[in-house]
C-alpha cells in the first residue's frame, strides 16, 4: 500500500511543519551508517518504482502537451517535466552518490583554548526543516530527499501542479522506504498540495529553517519578497561564453555548441557568446552555421550582422543581452577587447557562470579574477555549473547570491554550525576583574 505524502485530511501546513521539526531532531541523532543505509535502500526503491515512476510522469505530461498547445506552457519547461527510464536511473545514481559522500554532521570547524580547562569548539549540525518549492522538474525529489536526510534534515516539498502525479509517486515511493527504517520518522519528508499551501509555508518561520525554490525568475522572487524565511535561491541564468582573440576556435566551437545546444532550457545554459573582433570573420560564419543547423535562433549586434550578410540575424536589442531565454536562442555581441567582455558580462550577467575561451593564461586570469560570478570557467562548457558535476553528489540548488553559499551547493548547503564551550567550573567575573587573562590559542 501506498504511504500518505504527509497532508491528511484537515491538515494545515502548521501542523505538517510541526511534525517535520519533530521529526528533524530524530534525524540529527542518526548515526552516518544508518543513514547511509536508508539511503541506500532508497536509491533501490526509485529503481524498483521506476514503471510507476514513468507511469505517473505520462499523466503529467500528457496534461502538460495541452498546455503547451494552448502557450499556458513553455516548450523548455515541458522538458524538465519529462521523466524517461534513463532519468529515473540517474535519480538513483545521484542518491547513491551522495550515501558516498564524508559525513557533513559532527565535523569540527575550528577550536580554540580560551583559557586553561576552558575550550571552545565550533562543530557542523543540521540546519532542522527544509522547505523546497519547484516548478516542473519532479527529479528535484530525489535529489533534495538525499541531500536533507544525509544532512539531518527533515524536507517539506511543494512541487508545481504540472509534476503533481510525478512528485507525489516519488514520494510515496521514498516514505514506502522509509517505512522499513522504524528508527527514521515517516514525516522527515513531506509533500504539500495546493498554491494556498506555498504562502502558509512561508509563514511558518517557528518551524523551517530555509526555503529553496528551484525554478523560473517569477517563482524565486515571489518566494523572496512573500518569505519570512531565509530564502536559498538565484533569480536568473544569464550565462556567457567569450572567444577570446587567442583562442582555439575548435574548441570554441565546441564550448560554445554545447553550452547552448547539450540542454537550453535549464539556468547554466549560454544565453550571450562574446566574440573577439580580432577573430570574429573567422570564427562567427562557422559557429552561426553549426548553432543555426541545431536550430538556433541568432540575436546579433551591428557588428556581428556584418560580418555575416547572408545570414538571416535578428538584431539584438538591450532587452536580449538581459534575458534568460532557457531556448534556442542566442544573443551574439562582437567586443573590441577583453576589458569590453568584462565590462558586458558584468553590466548584464546574472552573477551565474561565465566562460573564456583562450590559450593565454594572462587574459584567463583577469576574465576569472575580474568577472563577478559564481562560476568562472576557461576552455570549458557553462554546463559544467551543476553539484553533480562538482563532486557533490546532487545539489541543493545554485546560488549567485554570496552569504550562506555561492554556485552548486551540495550538503554544506544543509549545514550550519553551533559552538561548543566545555569549562571546569569557569565563570566571567575573574576576567572582567582582570584576574585572569584569556590565551585565545588555536588548536590544530
Amino acid at each position: 500500500m501506498s504511504q500518505p505524502t504527509a497532508m491528511r485530511l484537515g491538515d494545515s501546513v502548521a501542523s505538517v511543519a510541526h511534525r517535520a521539526r519533530v521529526a528533524s531532531r530524530t534525524l540529527a541523532r542518526l548515526s552516518l551508517e544508518a543513514r547511509n543505509e536508508v539511503l541506500r535502500a532508497a536509491a533501490t526503491a526509485i529503481e524498483d518504482g521506476c514503471s510507476r515512476i514513468c507511469e505517473a510522469n505520462a499523466l503529467d505530461c500528457a496534461a502538460a502537451r495541452i498546455e503547451v498547445a494552448a502557450g499556458r506552457m513553455s516548450p523548455p519547461m515541458f522538458e524538465r517535466l519529462r521523466v524517461t527510464e534513463k532519468g529515473v536511473a540517474q535519480m538513483a545514481t545521484q542518491i547513491r552518490e551522495v550515501a558516498r559522500l564524508s559525513d557533513p554532521l559532527g565535523r569540527r570547524l575550528a577550536a580554540i583554548e580560551l583559557d586553561e580547562g576552558l575550550v571552545l569548539y565550533r562543530e557542523s549540525c543540521p540546519l532542522g526543516v527544509i522547505g523546497i518549492i519547484f516548478e516542473s522538474r519532479p527529479d528535484v525529489v530525489p535529489q533534495l530527499a538525499s541531500l536533507a536526510l544525509k544532512s539531518g534534515n527533515a524536507a517539506i516539498m511543494k512541487g508545481g501542479s504540472e509534476a503533481q502525479e510525478t512528485s507525489e509517486t516519488l514520494v510515496s515511493i521514498w516514505r514506502e522506504c522509509l517505512g522499513k527504517f522504524p528508527e527514521v520518522p515517516p514525516d522527515s519528508i513531506n509533500l504539500l498540495h495546493s498554491r494556498a499551501d506555498v504562502l502558509e509555508l512561508l509563514s511558518q518561520d517557528r518551524e523551517v529553517d530555509l526555503i529553496i525554490p528551484r525554478g523560473s525568475y517569477e517563482l524565486v522572487h515571489f518566494v523572496m519578497r512573500h518569505s519570512r524565511i531565509p530564502v536559498l535561491g538565484h533569480g536568473e541564468g544569464i550565462c556567457h561564453v567569450y572567444v577570446d582573440r587567442a583562442a582555439d576556435l575548435g574548441k570554441a566551437a565546441d564550448i560554445t555548441y554545447d553550452s547552448k545546444v547539450q540542454y537550453p532550457a535549464v539556468c547554466n545554459a549560454a544565453e550571450t557568446l562574446l566574440v573577439h573582433e580580432a577573430i570574429a570573420d573567422e570564427f562567427l560564419p562557422k559557429i552561426v552555421a553549426k548553432l543555426k543547423q541545431a536550430g538556433v535562433e541568432i540575436r546579433g549586434d551591428a557588428k556581428t550582422r556584418e560580418r555575416l550578410p547572408g545570414e538571416s540575424i535578428r538584431p539584438a536589442t538591450e532587452k536580449d543581452w538581459a534575458t534568460e531565454y532557457g531556448d534556442l536562442i542566442l544573443s551574439v555581441k562582437v567586443v573590441a577587447d577583453l576589458a569590453e567582455a568584462i565590462e558586458h558580462i558584468n553590466s548584464y550577467g546574472s552573477h551565474h557562470t561565465d566562460a573564456i575561451v583562450t590559450e593565454d593564461p594572462e587574459a584567463a586570469g583577469r576574465f576569472m579574477n575580474e568577472v563577478d560570478s559564481a562560476g568562472v570557467y576557461q576552455n570549458a562548457s557553462t554546463r559544467f555549473a551543476d553539484g553533480y558535476r562538482y563532486g557533490f553528489g546532487a545539489e541543493v540548488g545554485i546560488t549567485t547570491g554570496k552569504l550562506h553559499g555561492r554556485g552548486p551547493m551540495g550538503l554544506e548547503g544543509l549545514v550550519t554550525y553551533k559552538y561548543k564551550l566545555y569549562g571546569q567550573g569557569h565563570t566571567v567575573a575573574p576576567y572582567v576583574k582582570g584576574e585572569k587573562k584569556f590565551k585565545h590559542r588555536r588548536i590544530d
